[in-house]
């Protein structure tokens, strides 16, 4: 089969097509012949270098659907009851989140790197890890939402409670998590507001039903957001830096400000006065359970939601596609697609 494989780091120029022997699943394991996967921020950070508990070579992707084509040796669980040889299926993203629906356990890791991942045409995953994939979405719209829209899922739903009729705040539109941020937001029946430091993708936010945004490399950006918004009931923030301070002045009394990310760095500060006396919270979140995986994806079917795509390349132009990430000018996800 062929995988992408990073041998040594230095960015995405690093990564290559190899040829690979096809895995065989273990016990309580399938192998899903891979037809759609998608690139997360992670990958590129992976092969700069920046990640945390490198092992090279190895296979990187979180992002990934297909059909089902074998089966392992029977488990104990005699592969939690169900017949998932030739379905079609959404893999969840991880390993180990364990029984606490609040924490991850000490084990938990995302998939690919160290675990072999999904930027290849067959992957072995636990049977557990498998999902139905919703009926109205294509391969490259199934194969975008994992790992994104699992980490803006569990930010905005889980940890900022967002109810139909609030004001909701993206920061940073453009990237995955943020767009599905935007999407999830937007189906609830929420007001979404985002920022860009481009107008274009402003205005393509606006498309995708949001109701304003300012650009945040206006001195006064966060005074523009006040007066759009008249107040924010949640924020999704994964940029922090010094654009932190002007996202929580925004926030209602009893606001909640969720942080999934600090791509801008550390906070200069917070108005502890503020925080108390409007009785804020500011949450960390991080990815999401498979409990919660599933909840996703039946909202996903429910409101027929559609991943915005921004770009699909065929899985041996990897490179290419590791590029386009880099460069930080997509609007969605980017796709790998096996042909």
């Amino acid at each position: 089969m062929k995988a992408v494989i990073l041998r040594q780091l230095g960015g995405p120029d690093q990564v290559q097509i190899e040829e690979r022997a096809i895995p065989e699943p273990g016990p309580g394991q399938v192998r899903v012949r891979l037809q759609a996967s998608a690139l997360n921020r992670r990958d590129v950070w992976i092969t700069l270098g920046q990640y945390p508990g490198l092992r090279l070579p190895c296979t990187t992707g979180s992002d990934g659907a297909g059909v089902v084509d074998k089966i392992g040796p029977v488990a104990p669980d005699d592969l939690l009851g169900q017949d998932w040889l030739g379905q079609e299926v959404v893999i969840y993203p991880a390993y180990d989140w364990g029984a606490n629906p609040i924490f991850p356990s000490a084990t938990f890791r995302v998939l690919g790197m160290p675990d072999p991942g999904t930027f290849a045409e067959y992957l072995c995953v636990p049977a557990g890890h498998l999902f139905p994939k919703p009926a109205h979405l294509n391969w490259e719209q199934a194969a975008a939402i994992p790992l994104a829209g699992l980490t803006s899922w569990r930010a905005l739903m889980t940890q900022g409670a967002a109810q139909p009729g609030e004001t909701v705040l993206v920061t940073g539109i453009g990237g995955g998590v943020a767009t599905f941020a935007l999407k999830w937001a937007v189906a609830l029946g929420a007001h979404v507001f985002v920022t860009s430091g481009d107008d274009h993708k402003l205005e393509q936010a606006r498309q995708l039903g949001a109701a304003g945004g300012v650009n945040y490399r206006a001195d006064d950006w966060d005074k523009q957001l006040a007066k759009l918004t008249g107040g924010v009931d949640v924020v999704v923030d994964g940029t922090g830096g010094s654009a932190f301070k002007g996202c929580f002045s925004v926030l209602k009394p009893g606001g909640r400000l969720i942080v999934y990310g600090s791509t801008a760095g550390n906070s200069p500060g917070l108005d502890l006065v503020r925080l108390f006396f409007r009785q804020a919270r500011v949450i960390g979140s991080t990815m999401g359970s498979p409990d919660e995986f599933a909840a996703m994806l039946r909202f996903v079917a429910d409101h027929r939601v559609e991943p915005v795509i921004d770009q699909i390349f065929p899985l041996d132009r990897a490179m290419a596609a590791h590029q386009r990430l880099l460069a930080a000018e997509q609007m969605g996800k980017i796709v790998l697609l096996n042909r």
